[in-house]
C-alpha cells in the first residue's frame, strides 16, 4: 500500500471517529468468512458501520481525530475491527447478541462520549448505558407524571379548588 493510500485511510477513519463520537475496537480474528459476513449484515441492519483497519492506521487516525488516549493505543494489537454508531450502547448490545453464538467478537475497547472503556469485562456496563434518546424519554416521563396527577385530580374532584385539593390529598 502506498503512502498516499494509507493517508487517505487515516483521514477517512479520523472523519468517522469525529462524526460518530462513539466507536468500539473489537477482535474478530480467526472468524470464518460466513461469520464475518453475518456480523456485517447485523451491523448494517442496526445502523452500525464496521471497518477493518491496521492498528498503525487506527492509531494515526486517533491522533488525527484529537484523541490522545494511551488506554486505546494499548489495545491495538492483533486484528482490530472498528464499529461506529450514533448510539453509544448499540455496538455493545450487538456484541453481546453475537457472543451467544460464539466467543467473538471480543471487546478490546470502546470510546463513548469522550470516555474510554478498556477490556471485554466492560461489555455489560456498556450494554447498560442509556442512549441519548432513552435519557430524553426518561426526562419526559418524569415531567409528565406530575402533570398527569393534576389533570386526573381536576377530572375526579370537579372543577373547584377545594375539589382539586381534596383529590390531590387523596392521591398522596
Amino acid at each position: 500500500m502506498r503512502k498516499e493510500e494509507k493517508q487517505e485511510i487515516v483521514q477517512a477513519l479520523a472523519e468517522q471517529i469525529k462524526s460518530y463520537g462513539n466507536f468500539y475496537i473489537t477482535d474478530t480474528a480467526d472468524l470464518t468468512v460466513e461469520k464475518v459476513n453475518n456480523i456485517r449484515r447485523k451491523c448494517f441492519e442496526q445502523g452500525i458501520v464496521i471497518q477493518v483497519a491496521k492498528n498503525t492506521l487506527i492509531e494515526k487516525a486517533l491522533v488525527e481525530a484529537g484523541i490522545d488516549s494511551e488506554e486505546l493505543r494499548s489495545v491495538l494489537k492483533g486484528a482490530s475491527t472498528l464499529l461506529f454508531s450514533e448510539t453509544g450502547n448499540a455496538p455493545a448490545k450487538l456484541i453481546k447478541q453475537l457472543r451467544k453464538e460464539g466467543d467473538k467478537p471480543v471487546l478490546k475497547a470502546a470510546y463513548i462520549q469522550e470516555t474510554a472503556f478498556v477490556g471485554d469485562n466492560q461489555l455489560n456496563a456498556l450494554v447498560n448505558l442509556k442512549s441519548k434518546d432513552e435519557l430524553i424519554a426518561d426526562v419526559i416521563a418524569a415531567l409528565q407524571s406530575p402533570a398527569k396527577n393534576v389533570i386526573s385530580a381536576l377530572q375526579s374532584g370537579g372543577n373547584t379548588i377545594s375539589g382539586l385539593v381534596k383529590a390531590l390529598e387523596e392521591r398522596g
